[in-house]
């Protein structure tokens, strides 16, 4: 983050004009934006006002439905039809936004300001190359053809993509997902912009990419002195890289000012309610559940008399209810500060919630309970399986000779770059796809055919699966009831009581009952993770699989999703199979973990063991969120006869590594590194590493 001290707040009446704007990229003013449905205006953003100046990274921030991206896109015009700007001013670069008529937006678009979304995929245009989308990009801000084909490598360089001449002549499905968002940020850059505004930019990306992408954006802020509106529901990437950071709830800008300071020592119930959500380092289920902000954002166009977030906070009284708050503003360590809250001076000192407090006493309760006993039984196991697609000279082995045990009531965490081998290894095991010869899986010691259609009822109900995206498994078209109830029937047919058990599954997945009757696409995003997730349990599993249930939810919706797994486990002993590109949010819910690296386990062992070190080389990346180009993933699942990592290893210790396969040495209490390092001189040379960081 830039140690510049931050702007003062937007409470100005700023003068706008068709100038320079001086040293302002982004003002807004008492912005208010309606959405007319059902015949009536709801408004979705009320009374914001910002101001972000050239060179500063502003940081917005705030569940799912707060208006986040409704700033960004009234800011350029990009409403819906139904939307509308009811009240307010914007100035980009400053020039009145709203005042403009449409060639004169179509150019402020073209050079002053650029947009990034979450979905790099979806910017570009599949039939098209990189080399001509970008020049395009060029040509729309005034270069000839010639001339913005020559700027295509030149920038593509700039945004470290390795071999520019190969990536202009791709598609962008031959792109991996941290190379499409690149090409996406080269085309945004373009125009050399005023202001870009980042909606959600590394959602779904692993920790390796992101911390590329992030470093990228960093270091061309700087060389193009841009400013830079960075929207995410990712509270860790906002600390990491903004300047100023802005908290929006029900659309309103509820507290406001530099983020060292609102992290620090947050004025509002609501912003100290989002950190807590957040699983800390060090932090696992087995101390406690992760701290939840009750209830639900209220509907849009809710009008209340008091304090909007009164309904949720544990510090509203009367006085909340009845009267509004204004801006409160003080002085901090960085500059002023702002929060609308009656009891900002408190707020830090919130109690926590009381639906975590009652599973702290439950959790407490079963250990207490439960008898000291020998190791939990083997429920999953997989021997040495791998599996290659294609055939010939375009034959990739996506996993190779991968074993894994899973017991009754743990969490094995899966984690490793993307094309790593993780969900290939989760298809495998539900029987999606077949392992190669001489591979096979076990279901409590007896073999599991390896095609799902040959799998008894039994055990297709024994292995079930949480996806990523819940709307990949809910039929839009059947109500919440209707969905469960398949579930139940599909998973036991022959078993009565059938409203009782829906009753009793939505109650533990902690769904209310008036929702029996909504369709998937009236729920919120923590709602169709829940139903999904009572669709998995509906059989009684003895396994489901996790992959990445909690990357595209906000964090106080992913608290309350994890500490659901979390209790269910405990109250079911089923097993996971938990898939996650976030280390913290493995760190506190697996028991085991392992990781995998081009098909192949490179560690496994103990979550503590693990995070705390020694681990591989290439464990240690990943913790240190360090970089490997995606453009040389592909080379290192060829036939290597040494170490799979050795090309990328900051721990590279000569030939042995690229000639010899390392064989797993163990570390303890069931760690184990696949390292030709020796492990007593691997905790040395991370523990000198970690040091240095620290006191950097």
């Amino acid at each position: 983050m830039s140690p510049q001290r931050a702007a003062p707040l937007a409470t100005f009446d700023a003068p706008f004009g068709n100038g320079s704007g001086g040293d302002d990229a982004l003002v807004l003013v008492g912005l208010t934006v309606a959405y007319r449905t059902r015949g009536r205006e709801r408004d979705v953003l009320t009374d914001v006002s910002l101001r972000i100046r050239r060179g500063e990274t502003y940081g917005l921030v705030g569940e799912s439905g707060c208006g986040k991206s409704t700033v960004a896109l009234a800011a350029l015009r990009y409403l819906a039809r139904n939307g509308r700007v009811k009240a307010g001013r914007i100035a980009i670069a400053g020039q009145d936004v709203l005042a403009l008529d449409q060639e004169r937006l179509r150019t402020l678009r073209a050079n002053a300001v650029s947009m990034v979304y979450q979905d790099p995929a979806s910017a570009l245009n599949p039939s098209l190359t990189i080399a001509r989308q970008l020049s395009e990009a060029f040509e729309a801000a005034g270069a000839s053809a010639d001339e913005a084909l020559a700027q295509v490598p030149k920038m593509l360089e700039r945004v470290r993509i390795a071999e520019p001449a190969r990536v202009m002549t791709s598609y962008p499905h031959q792109l991996s997902g941290g190379m499409q968002q690149r090409v996406v940020i080269a085309m945004a850059l373009a125009s050399r912009p005023a202001l870009l505004i980042l909606d959600e930019p590394t959602t779904g990306l692993d920790a390796t990419v992101e911390a590329e992408v992030l470093a990228l954006i960093a270091q061309l802020r700087a060389e193009f002195g841009m400013a830079v509106l960075l929207i995410s529901h990712d509270l860790g990437v906002i600390g990491q890289m903004c300047d100023r950071v802005g908290v929006l709830y029900a659309g309103r800008l509820i507290e406001e000012g530099a983020t060292r300071d609102v992290f620090a020592r947050a004025r509002h119930p609501y912003t100290v309610g989002l950190l807590r959500c957040l699983p800390a380092r060090g932090r696992s289920k087995a101390i406690g559940p992760l701290d939840t902000i009750p209830g639900e954002l209220p509907a849009p166009g809710t009008l209340l008399r008091g304090c909007i977030y009164a309904p949720r906070c544990r510090l509203a009284d009367a006085r909340c209810r009845e009267q509004a708050p204004p801006p409160h503003r003080m002085e901090a360590p960085h500059g002023e500060r702002m929060a609308r809250c009656h009891y900002h001076e408190r707020a830090i000192d919130l109690p926590l919630a009381e639906p975590a407090q009652a599973d702290v006493q439950a959790a407490r309760a079963t250990d207490s309970a439960a008898e000291p006993a020998a190791d939990p039984a083997v429920v999953l196991r997989a021997i040495d399986v791998s599996r290659t697609f294609g055939r010939g000279a375009r034959a990739v082995r996506a996993l190779n000779g991968v074993s894994i045990e899973l017991r009754a009531g743990e969490t094995l965490g899966l984690v490793g770059e993307s094309g790593s081998g993780k969900t290939t290894l989760a298809k495998l095991l539900l029987g999606l796809y077949a392992p190669n010869a001489g591979g096979r899986v076990e279901l409590d010691g007896e073999p599991l055919p390896a095609r799902v259609g040959r799998r008894s009822a039994k055990q297709l109900e024994a292995l079930r699966l949480v996806f990523q995206h819940p709307d990949a498994s809910l039929n839009r078209a059947l109500p919440v009831r209707r969905l469960i109830a398949r579930a139940l029937a599909r998973t036991s047919p022959s078993r009565t009581n059938e409203p009782t058990r829906l009753e009793a599954l939505l109650d533990a997945v902690r769904v209310p009952a008036r929702y029996l009757t909504a369709r998937a696409h009236q729920l919120s995003g923590g709602l169709k993770q829940r139903v999904a997730i009572a669709q998995a349990f509906a059989g009684e599993p003895r396994v489901v699989v996790c992959d990445e249930p909690t990357s595209a939810l906000d964090v106080s919706v992913q608290a309350a999703i994890l500490n659901l797994l979390a209790r269910l486990q405990r109250e079911r002993g089923v097993s996971y199979l938990f898939i996650s590109h976030d280390l913290d949010v493995v760190r506190y819910l697996a028991d085991r973990v392992m990781v995998l690296y081009a098909g192949q386990v490179v560690e496994t062992g103990p979550a503590d063991a693990l995070f705390g070190g020694p681990c591989h080389p290439y464990t240690e990346t990943l913790l240190a969120a360090q970089t490997l180009r995606a453009s040389d993933k592909t080379g290192a699942r060829a036939s290597n006869a040494g170490c799979i990592f050795s090309a990328h290893c900051p721990r590279r210790i000569g030939a042995i590594c690229d000639e010899q396969a390392p064989p797993f040495a163990e570390a303890g209490s069931g760690h184990r590194i696949r390292c030709h390092i020796p492990v007593v001189e691997l905790r040395t040379l991370q523990t000198a590493a970690n040091t240095s960081r620290t006191n950097v």
